[in-house]
């Protein structure tokens, strides 16, 4: 029998109405101006980002932020709240005592966590006098959410598409196209950096480090000033729109009166992971909870578990300011593995620091791994995860099995950041070149 928590639901009313700003509880290192090493200012942001966005980037003063109601409205619209749910079936197949929930971002029109973000900045560039946007993308997830956004919100967008993964996904470019997003492979020939990457090496695959740099170069380089840069990760100020997530969750958790003993996201850049756990790390840095928060990063690409906690570019071209980060450096090329959204050399600052005080923690797996636990997730709960999102489901299937050789009774919760529907070459070649395709129980 379907559990009673097996699936909790919220209203619209519920949908939060401010984002939490960790960094007022945390502090935020200061980002840098690589020319004067020093901090860097409003004037040194705006030509890149519009007005709000950068003064959300640099506010440390104002825990919360109320979200503006145009946004709120959009958020209902696109399917918020989310479903909070219980991987039964998942849970039997291990015979774990552990119980397994999930927070279903995958439920959003672009099937995945971003449109959180894209939706405001969207709506604070439109409102700040934008009329151009540029941006890159990984694995298509947050291109496709930023140009259902400006389409929204009437902005003309260009996209410049990691081409590894423009390659390995042409129907994530589809609907970047179908929302009225214009989309480019990066490296690409409309910029001086694509062209000087592509000089050197025509077959090069490309980088969100590389694509960063394209996007930013030609929001720059409008003389009229009316194109601006937006990013998915990385930025305090996309993780805090990524609260909301949390938020919900908490309000959740409550109703069915369960406390995480683990909360489990993936990582990339960082925003999923922050927007799942900073409320709730909250709890913890007030010591009213003792939760693991586990961030789940690829082998091929561990900025938290192997990178420097150093000052690095946020792009490949160094043209963006100095973030104290956990990097691999900015000229670092991962493999190019099916979780193109998680193909980032650096990370948050924000969970850097956590990171770095020993707040959360990290663990990485290869590929392989990553995806018998999304093809053991697809066969027990129906869906099919992102490669993203599978590092997460790796991880608490592996703490799931723990609590069994423990005979434990341990709670886990983790964002399920984004559906696989488009993603499917991954899996092709998982079944291809993988004899163990599932987790052996």
């Amino acid at each position: 029998m379907f559990p009673k928590d097996g699936r909790t639901t919220l209203t619209v009313d519920d949908i939060p109405k401010k984002w939490y700003n960790i960094a007022v509880d945390i502090g935020s290192p200061e980002i840098l101006n690589p020319g004067t090493m020093k901090p860097v200012t409003h004037e040194d942001l705006a030509p890149v980002f519009c007005k709000t966005s950068v003064e959300q980037e640099l506010d440390t003063t104002h825990r919360f932020i109320d979200i503006p109601e145009v946004v709120r409205e959009a958020y209902a619209q696109f399917g918020r709240v989310t479903p909070l749910q219980r991987a039964y079936h998942l849970e039997q197949y291990l015979k774990t005592p552990a119980k397994i929930y999930f927070k279903r971002e995958d439920v959003s029109p672009t099937g995945s966590h971003k449109l959180n973000s894209a939706i405001a900045q969207a709506y604070y560039n439109k409102r700040d006098g934008t009329e151009h946007l540029t941006t890159e993308t990984g694995a298509g997830q947050w291109g496709s959410a930023l140009s259902l956004s400006c389409n929204y919100f009437d902005l003309d967008l260009i996209v410049f598409m990691v081409k590894v993964s423009f390659e390995q996904k042409p129907f994530r470019r589809s609907i970047m196209e179908t929302y009225g997003g214009t989309v480019y492979p990066s490296p690409s020939s409309v910029t001086e950096y694509g062209k000087s990457v592509l000089a050197k090496d025509p077959s090069y695959g490309g980088t969100l480090g590389t694509a960063i740099t394209e996007a930013v170069e030609m929001a720059v380089k409008d003389p009229t000033g009316k194109t601006k840069y937006s990013l998915g990760s990385v930025a305090n100020h996309v993780c805090m729109h990524q609260t909301v997530i949390g938020q919900e969750l908490i309000a959740q958790l409550n109703e069915i009166d369960v406390t995480p003993d683990h909360m489990i996201g993936c990582i990339g850049g960082g925003s999923n992971f922050a927007g799942f756990s900073f409320p709730m790390i909250q709890k913890k840095l007030h010591g009213k909870i003792d939760t693991n928060f586990l961030a789940v990063e690829p082998s091929e690409v561990p900025s938290l578990t192997k990178g420097e906690y150093r000052y690095d570019f946020g792009d490949s071209g160094c043209i963006t300011p100095l973030f104290k980060m956990h990097t691999l450096g900015h000229d670092f090329t991962p493999n190019a593995v099916h979780a193109g959204g998680l193909r980032y050399h650096g990370m948050n600052p924000l969970v850097s620091r956590l990171y770095d005080n020993k707040t959360i923690n990290a663990v990485s797996y290869n590929q392989e791994q990553v995806f018998q636990a999304a093809v053991t997730f697809a066969r027990t709960e129906g869906i099919i995860p992102a490669p993203e999102s599978a590092h997460a489901i790796r991880a608490a299937v592996d703490l799931a099995l723990e609590a069994k050789k423990k005979n434990e009774e341990q709670t886990i919760v983790f964002n399920l950041s984004g559906h696989g529907l488009l993603d499917m070459a991954g899996y092709a070649n998982h079944f291809k070149t993988c004899k163990q395709t599932v987790i052996e129980v």
